[in-house]
Order: structure tokens, then sequence, then C-alpha cells
């Protein structure tokens, strides 16, 4: 990059400096002159009018004039000074800031999912010029592994899911073949089982891909509360031994947010709690005005707030599920600008999401 036609900023701010102090000094030369005539030259003036008028010489005091003179004129060179240096922070600094004040607001308004890099004013000062080089580099790189990752991510989402899902099928068909020993059936059912935690396992993990690439941009008005009492029957089927109780209230929770998303949020709370339940326990799903609440009886202890969101975090190894259904809550919180808090009290594990 030439910048052969460009300034730096040190160079434009002292070229201001000293615009800024000469025309100053022009405009306060009128008050030098008055302080040369009165202190300065004053008994210059005397001697001479009255040796014109043939008096003797006047009674002199050069030396008080000049030290009156010598103080008013620093303070006339600070104030210049001074005024100089107001007017280049004021007015000239500000318009020579302008142009990074600029690519500043705009670095701070760009998203990466929209895959549009900001453009930048064009500046005559260099730092600016370099700096809005390296931002267009850096932002351009970034965009392209964004849409790189979006890529592998759709790709891979298509690629693995069909080959896991034509090999369930066909261990599907195997174990009603009628020939089949029982050791043999076992075994594929236990193929089978393993199969269908990798495929969702493999969906898991896709899902919290998209999320953290922002992949999920479709976003519509969504009554929470509706949503959940339309979701009730399934997450009864989900519970299977264990009573859902719920504490809704009258009114109506509008979210501005993705509906594939809010569901899958609700859904893995539900699980979560239902899959660390104790036999004939209940889980508690409370909305109000401003929060949505899933607690859980159960006899574990209570979780380490701190890790509990960590991806295949398992408290215990008995503890079932791969460890992403939290980590998918908190991405997809996250993903809205919610915040999901946790806490245990009274034998009771409750996950609280905060709008």
């Amino acid at each position: 990059m030439e910048y052969g036609k460009k300034r730096s900023l040190l160079n434009k701010t002292l070229i201001g400096f000293v615009f800024a102090a000469v025309v100053i000094l022009l405009l306060t030369a009128p008050l030098f002159y008055i302080l040369t005539k009165n202190f300065y030259a004053e008994d210059m003036i005397d001697i001479i009018r009255e040796v014109e008028k043939g008096h003797p010489l006047p009674k002199l005091d050069l030396e008080q004039d000049i030290m009156q003179g010598l103080m008013i004129q620093f303070g006339l060179i600070g104030a210049v000074l001074g005024g100089a240096f107001v007017v280049v922070v004021q007015f000239i600094s500000g318009k020579l800031w302008r142009p990074f004040d600029d690519t500043l607001r705009k670095v701070e308004n760009f998203r990466l999912e929209t895959g549009k890099a900001p453009v930048f004013k064009k500046t005559t000062t260099k730092e600016f010029e370099r700096l809005n080089i390296a931002l267009n580099r850096l932002i351009d790189n970034n965009i392209k592994s964004y849409k790189s990752q979006k890529e592998f991510t759709e790709n891979a989402s298509h690629e693995l899911q069909t080959p896991l899902a034509i090999l369930q099928s066909q261990l599907e068909i195997l174990l009603q073949l009628p020939d089949l020993t029982e050791k043999q059936a076992t075994i594929v059912q236990e193929m089978l089982t393993t199969l269908k935690r990798m495929s969702q396992l493999n969906r898991s993990l896709l899902l919290l891909a998209r999320l953290d690439n922002r992949q999920y941009q479709a976003e519509e008005q969504v009554d929470l509360t509706a949503e959940v009492k339309d979701l009730l029957p399934s997450l009864e089927m989900l519970a299977g031994g264990v009573t859902i109780e719920t504490h809704i209230g009258p009114g109506n929770l509008p979210l501005k947010c993705n509906r594939v998303l809010m569901e899958s949020m609700v859904n893995n709370l539900v699980v979560n709690a239902v899959r660390h339940n104790r036999q004939g326990g209940a889980v508690g799903i409370t909305i109000t005005e401003n929060s949505f609440e899933v607690s859980n009886t159960s006899d574990e202890p209570p979780l380490n707030p701190d890790l509990i969101f960590n991806r295949f975090y398992r408290p215990s190894p008995k503890t079932k599920g791969n460890g992403l259904g939290l980590s998918i809550v908190k991405a997809i919180c996250s993903y809205h600008g919610w915040q999901i808090k946790y806490c245990y009290k009274n034998k009771k594990h409750s996950f609280k999401v905060l709008f």
C-alpha cells in the first residue's frame, strides 16, 4: 500500500497546532502593540516629548515597566498557547479522529453471520488507513472461515445422518429375522442402541456447531406459555412415571426467538429433569412474566454450577445421556441473550431461564 500522499497523525496534529497558534498570534497582535507602547517604549516616548519641548529629562521607571511588560507578555504568550491547545483538542483533533470513530462504530455494529464486510471511509491519515486495511483483511478472512465452517456443518449434517439412518434401518430389519438366535438378537439390539446414541450425539454436536456459528437467523414472535401448553402432551410421554406439575400464570409470555430452538430448550430441560429424577418423583414447570423454570426432585447431591453447562460434563459415571443437553440449553440462551441459572434447594434441582 502506498502512503506517499498521506500524512501521519502526529504530523497533522503538529501542523494544526502551529496553524492555530499563528492565527491566534495574529489576532492578539494589537495586544502586543499596546503592551510595547505602554510599557517597553513608554519611557522613550516621554524622553522624546520632553526634549522636543525643551524640558529637563523626566524621572524614569524603566526597570518597573520592563518587569511589568515581561509578566504581561508571558501571560499573553501563555494564553495564546493555551488557546491554540484548546482549538487543536476541541476542533482540529475532533476532525482528525472522525475517521477512527467511524471505523470503530462500524466494527461494533458488524455481525459475522450477515457475511457483509463494513465499508470504511477513506482517510488521508496513515495510521487510520493502515488500521482500515488490517481490519478489512481480518474481517474478510473471518467471513471466509465462517462460510467454510457453515458449509462443513451443513455437509456433515447430511453426510453423517444418512449412513447412520441406513445402518439403523438395516439393523432393525436384521433384528426381525426369524432364524436369529437369542445371543445374536442381543448383540444386534446392543448395536442398535449404540447407533441411536451415535445419531443423537451427532445431531447434538451439529446443533451446537450451528449455534456457535449463529446459523439460526429466522426469528419470530412466539408465546412461550402457549408453546409449553402445546408441548405438554409430548412432555408427559417423555416423563414416564414422573409427574409433571405446571405453574403457569394467566398472562402470556411473548418472546422474539427461533421457535425450533425454543422448543429444543424446553425439551432438553424437561428430559434432563426426568432423567435425574427419582422413582415416583415430580418435575415442576413454572412460567412467570419474565422467566421459565424447570425443577425436579432428586436423590442426587447438588451439582457444580461452574461445570454443569460444560460439554460432556457428567457428575458421576452412572449419569445417563451424552452430557450435551444442558450445553445446548446454555448455547440457546446465549444465542438469544437470555440468562440461565442453576440452584439446589430443598432437595430439588432447579434451572431458571431469565428473559
